[in-house]
């Protein structure tokens, strides 16, 4: 049978199974030229999907053991291909994902090896085969993918051989720029929150607890119901004032009072761990008055008003007037979509904010100034232009080739990739257990 494999290679990575979920009893239950598959591995992806999707697909777990086959083959391509991860490169993704699990569970080590039974090199000892596999699969498709390019004409004969009533119907589309600025604070409330945290320090080394001081005090809710403890990081993790005193610090040293853009920090280095740090800290933040962001509102309409009168430009007034910090600053106010990196955003992705004040506004307006707000609880603001703007309309070669063009060349791709794991099936050996899995769609699936 003539057949097409597409295999969109959207590895799952899952942790072990907490400690009090069902053991599986394990067993090889296929082998893919060097590789094997454990019963265990198609179980917990089958556990994840079902979670995921309701588990309505009778033919779920036998599509599950396919994809494994074809990840498998993969990475027994990539072995023979002479494909390498580095043990530093291995150790690195490792630390990102199980620092990233800390994360979820504020720092607490001992939680961790409550929930999942293991302590943290066990489970790094669990999960360096899989991973180093998922990262051999990746350069291996990676390295296929390189030779796959795609023309106009191409682009043009996918569009065309899409039925007239299936073309997609694409939303609305926006570009804007901002002019950000923030609300800056007043020397009254500032002078008082540096009192307040000289206060603290003056506790601390009166013998006073650190943690129980963090837990009443700090403006940090994260850390302060830890005791003020952020957990283990890295250098990078924090901004740079903070980071420069940290890494200064000897064990268990209080440090001075450090001003960063959050507010005024007290801290201690608590343990280190090669290049890592354990950091405790309590943070105070000076209030932002309501006079004070009258004023940050007052500023973005005075230069609202001088580019309306054209006395500057945009971009001219991006780099005299917005935050540095802000992304846009470093491209001329232009915002870019966080989800694709471009400077397009459907009218739906917007803010809401955004979205009802361009929504009467012509191309070259700019909105009054809107609230701002940010993941760490503060409200910046800003002004928006509106650069461009299209119309709901079902997708054409004239106004929306770029898009097309991304459809068809990954429809190329996995035609592509199919076509190289179907040749690669014909040299390699495959034998499964049909006891434990029953799938002649996978039979099929080798046996072609």
């Amino acid at each position: 049978m003539k057949y097409t494999i597409i295999i969109a290679l959207l590895f799952i990575f899952i942790l072990p199974a907490r400690s009090q979920d069902k053991l599986i009893i394990d067993k090889v239950v296929c082998k893919v030229g060097t590789e094997t598959i454990l019963l265990s591995d198609i179980e917990s992806q089958f556990a994840y999907a079902r979670d995921k999707t309701g588990g309505l697909n009778p033919d779920l777990k036998c599509e599950i053991f396919q994809s494994i086959i074809g990840q498998k083959l993969i990475v027994h391509q990539a072995r023979l291909d002479s494909i390498e991860v580095s043990e530093d490169e291995l150790e690195a993704n490792l630390d990102f994902r199980i620092e990233g699990v800390l994360r979820q569970m504020n720092g607490d080590e001992a939680f961790f090896e409550e929930y999942y039974g293991m302590t943290i090199n066990e489970m790094r000892d669990n999960l360096r085969e899989d991973l180093e596999g998922q990262m051999l699969a990746e350069r291996m498709q990676n390295q296929v993918m390189t030779e796959v390019d795609i023309t106009p004409k191409e682009v043009k004969e996918f569009f065309s051989g899409i039925p007239v009533d299936s073309i997609p119907y694409l939303n609305a589309e926006v570009e804007i720029s901002e002019i950000v600025v923030k609300p800056e604070v007043n020397k009254e409330e500032r002078t008082r929150a540096l009192k307040k945290i000289l206060d603290l320090r003056k506790k601390i080394l009166e013998g006073e607890d650190f943690a129980e001081l963090a837990k009443k005090f700090s403006d940090d809710p994260g850390s302060g119901n830890r005791g003020g403890d952020l957990g283990f990081a890295e250098r990078g993790t924090f901004v740079q004032e903070f980071e420069a005193t940290a890494y200064a610090l000897d064990l268990n040293e209080l440090s001075e009072p450090v001003e960063t853009e959050f507010g005024f920090h007290i801290m201690a280095v608590s343990e280190r761990r090669g290049n890592k740090l354990r950091v405790k800290h309590i943070l105070i933040k000076p209030e932002i008055t309501e006079a004070d962001r009258d004023s940050a509102r007052i500023k973005l309409d005075s230069i609202k008003v001088d580019l309306e009168n054209n006395k500057i430009s945009f971009s001219q007034a991006v780099k005299k007037y917005s935050l540095e910090d802000v992304p846009s600053y470093h491209n001329n106010g232009s915002v870019q979509n966080p989800n694709t990196g471009k400077t397009i955003f459907e009218t739906a992705e917007l803010p809401t904010e955004i979205y009802f004040a361009i929504e009467d506004m012509d191309i070259g307006d700019i909105s009054q100034p809107l609230e701002y707000p940010l993941p760490t609880g503060e409200t910046y603001y800003r002004i928006v232009k509106l650069i461009s703007k299209t119309r709901p309309h079902r997708a054409s070669l004239d106004l929306d080739y770029t898009k097309i063009q991304k459809f068809a060349k990954e429809s190329k791709k996995a035609e592509y990739f199919g076509k190289w794991i179907e040749e690669k099936l014909k040299d390699t050996y495959i034998e499964f257990d049909k006891d434990y899995i029953n799938c002649p769609d996978v039979e099929e699936f080798i046996n072609n």
